[in-house]
């Protein structure tokens, strides 16, 4: 028997935008530390590369969303809330969702093109990566949270080569380790969430279990905490930016990390990273006072 369709009451614009997974877009974020810490944030010019350069990756994102939902279509059908997505609800026709995938997809890359030659190669490899992700490597345990990882790495990255400018390995290992602690976050509650239809619904989960989760969760944020308070006093560090003062944001990380700890714990909100910064008030209020920590370090206080 045929999958049952939940109904929708969205139009096909808005169906298409929906499943273009805006909200998602918040992860291009990490285009910006590059300009935030290369000193030139209020560079004309740079910034506005960036922009352009997180602009290409949100539609490059959003034609692997896309491209996902199309291969896990009925999957998410018996999903309890993935069967509300565009695709699995029918609001967006597959025939439009296709055209849609490959279109967004092909007009980022040839944007990536036009703005920078090593950025384009980066989104390439992010674009390659989030393919192999969705056909194949999301299967396969560990890994499946690694390229998670790798696509945030990849996002950091590219936001130094639209601008020229070289990212700190520091920051890119703690871009990994971040990315890894929200990965896993997601893995849990997905687990939880789904109880004894988990692995119906994702295979991947039958390899994983809550204690399993934890442990890691607990390795990878002490790791983000050591790592990040190390590039704050590192000598390279202190003699790029010419103080010390960095390390008066660590507290923010770790406030940053143990809140997000609380909501996947007691609040259950590990299953979207993005809803829980924008849903949660001390989490966007932490996240605002440390960008104008690192700011008034960087461009005012030194």
């Amino acid at each position: 028997m045929p999958t049952a369709v939940v109904s929708s009451g969205l139009t096909l614009p808005l169906a298409l935008l929906k499943a273009m997974r805006p909200q998602q877009w918040t992860k291009n974020v990490l285009l910006f530390p590059a300009l935030l810490f290369s000193q030139n944030l209020f560079h004309w010019r740079e910034t506005v590369l960036v922009c352009a350069a997180c602009a290409v990756f949100c539609l490059l994102s959003s034609g692997v969303y896309l491209l996902n939902d199309l291969l896990d279509i009925e999957n998410d059908r018996a999903h309890p809330l993935k069967r509300h997505r565009p695709l699995a609800s029918g609001a967006l026709p597959v025939p439009v969702g296709i055209a849609a995938c490959g279109g967004l997809s092909a007009g980022a890359l040839a944007a990536a093109f036009w703005l920078s030659t090593p950025f384009a190669w980066t989104a390439v490899a992010y674009f390659l990566l989030q393919v192999a992700y969705t056909v194949r490597l999301k299967h396969v345990v560990i890994l499946d949270v690694g390229c998670i990882a790798a696509g945030f790495v990849l996002r950091a990255v590219a936001g130094g080569q639209v601008i020229a400018v070289t990212i700190s390995a520091w920051l890119l290992i703690c871009a990994m380790l971040l990315s890894l602690f929200l990965a896993l976050g997601k893995r849990r509650h997905e687990l939880l969430l789904l109880e004894d239809g988990a692995t119906a619904h994702r295979r991947i989960l039958g390899e994983y279990t809550p204690d399993l989760l934890d442990q890691m969760i607990s390795i990878v944020t002490a790791a983000t905490v050591v790592c990040y308070t190390f590039y704050t006093v590192a000598p390279e560090t202190v003699a790029k930016f010419g103080t010390t003062r960095l390390v008066f944001t660590v507290p923010f990380v770790l406030y940053g990390i143990f809140r997000y700890l609380y909501l996947i714990h007691r609040r259950q909100m590990g299953g979207s990273p993005e809803k829980a910064l924008l849903n949660d008030g001390a989490s966007l209020a932490n996240l605002v006072l440390y960008g104008l920590a690192v700011v008034a370090i960087l461009y005012w206080l030194r």
